[in-house]
């Protein structure tokens, strides 16, 4: 199946991104330059193969627990606005003694916010390793903008002229932000919108974005439809599959037209629409990965990691999928960590630590580790301050991007001062975001193949920042 809607997309792109520079104010010189932009090609699939992979962790990652300030000022600042006693930790504090084996490496060429060191957390020994081979980089404060905001304008009641996110500090709502730019009841994310443009690309634009994970706005697009796995591969419908409903073919042929019958109410019509998909491509999707054999060990009792695994095996079988760029998405919950904090969350991270560089050592073995990045992403950040026995809703975050493509073993983005009193926080260590979502996906999406013109169907924010690229890829 072969879909070309390549000019159709690129004109509904347009049309966004004119509106958008429209709205954008007073907007930065990479805005205004984009204005002047003509129909270039929307989207480049030179290279061979490439893959983006979203890592969404359901119930807002505790960053202060993952990136750990080591050096001894920032340490001690540390543990006591975390309710610890020195350098023997306590409260939410890590002691400082379990982070020496994971203390990252400074760049000679980087100096941070208040000679900050960090370690990652003792639990994510293979991460670290990954970042002394400069194949993952932190971003640092990363969170949903509309527009650069300092504290003063934050703590404006001009929300006209220096706009916040809506929602903030809601999950449901800050998850949609996050994958769509809007709050909940979004209809499209920023991996379907890349999705759409891809789809051309490829021969069976069936499969361009796949969700291992289960629903979510973050792969849906204008066009592009997520195909949905789970960790064993294509979900069947097995009373037609199997042509064995009761015993009888009869009844199986029954329910195969009521599942797939079209209807006028448009609710019905996509659900006959999704379930005439399932039974056209499962097995096909099934017999292209029991062929899509790989030695990499993905482990047991890991969800995350089986997720992974299901992608890794759909990325051994893209030529016989048909496809030349693809967009996932996988998830794990659990981090939503008002209490029981400590041991709970290091074990949620060394769930990350091992399934994230199984999935890496995969892209190795298939000699396409240049070709797939993988990221993380969360509802928002936490609060550096302790409520006792955890933590609470944040905005900004720290996060990983993984992959050979990736200009790994250096920082990006601003660090943030250890404190509950800078202007980089805007209440009990909540960060204020110094990077924007739209400038963390623009820097993957150009990676991944859009155009400059395009960026902003992708990003529609990104307009209001200096630059569209944060340099944490490597470009061909």
């Amino acid at each position: 199946m072969f879909i070309g809607k390549s000019n159709e997309i690129s004109r509904r792109a347009f049309m966004r991104r004119s509106s958008q520079l429209a709205v954008a104010g007073a907007a930065s010189s990479y805005a205004l330059g984009l204005a002047g932009l003509g129909e270039a090609a929307a989207f480049s699939s030179a290279g061979g193969y490439k893959a983006l992979v979203c890592i969404f962790l359901y119930g807002g990652n505790d960053h202060g627990n993952t990136l750990i300030p080591f050096d001894a000022a920032n340490y001690a600042r540390y543990s006591t606005i975390r309710g610890g006693d020195g350098e023997g930790g306590g409260g939410i504090a890590l002691p400082r003694a379990s982070l020496v084996n994971t203390v990252l490496r400074q760049p000679d060429e980087q100096t941070l916010t208040d000679n900050i060191r960090y370690a990652i957390a003792p639990t994510m020994p293979r991460l670290k390793a990954r970042f002394d081979a400069g194949q993952m980089a932190p971003m640092l404060n990363v969170g949903p903008l509309v527009v650069p905001l300092t504290k003063a304008q934050y703590d404006s009641d001009n929300n006209a002229q220096f706009p916040r996110p809506a929602k903030l500090f809601s999950h449901n709502d800050q998850q949609s932000t996050w994958q769509s730019s809007q709050p909940e009841g979004s209809t499209t994310g920023w991996g379907g919108r890349m999705g759409d443009l891809a789809l051309s690309s490829n021969t069976n634009s069936m499969f361009t974005a796949i969700n291992a994970s289960g629903n979510a706005v973050f792969l849906t697009g204008e066009t592009a439809v997520p195909y949905q796995v789970s960790s064993g591969g294509a979900t069947l419908i097995r009373g037609v599959t199997d042509n064995r409903l009761y015993r009888s073919a009869a009844a199986s042929q029954a329910l195969e037209t009521l599942l797939t019958t079209s209807h006028g109410h448009v609710l019905e019509a996509d659900y006959s629409v999704v379930n005439a998909r399932s039974l056209e491509y499962g097995g096909f999707v099934n017999d292209a990965l029991q062929n899509a054999n790989l030695a990499t060990d993905f482990g047991q009792d890991n969800r995350l990691a089986s997720q992974l695994s299901v992608v890794a095996r759909l990325i051994a079988a893209r030529q016989r999928l048909g496809v030349t760029r693809q967009v996932f998405m996988v998830s794990m919950g659990g981090f939503d960590h008002h209490d029981g904090l400590i041991g709970s969350h290091e074990g949620l991270l060394g769930q990350i630590d091992f399934a994230m560089d199984a999935f890496y050592r995969a892209t190795t073995e298939m000699g396409i580790a240049d070709s797939v990045t993988a990221f993380t992403a969360s509802d928002f950040g936490r609060t550096l301050a302790s409520n006792g026995d955890g933590s609470d809703h944040g905005w900004g975050s720290h996060h990983f991007v993984m992959g050979g493509g990736v200009n790994g073993g250096q920082f990006y983005g601003t660090a943030p001062q250890v404190s509950l009193e800078s202007d980089d926080q805007v209440g009990r260590g909540r960060l204020l975001p110094s990077v924007s979502v739209d400038e963390y996906s623009a820097t993957m999406a150009q990676w991944f193949g859009v155009s400059a013109s395009e960026l902003p169907s992708i990003a529609p924010n990104i307009g209001r920042f200096a630059s569209p690229d944060l340099g944490f890829m490597r470009r061909d």
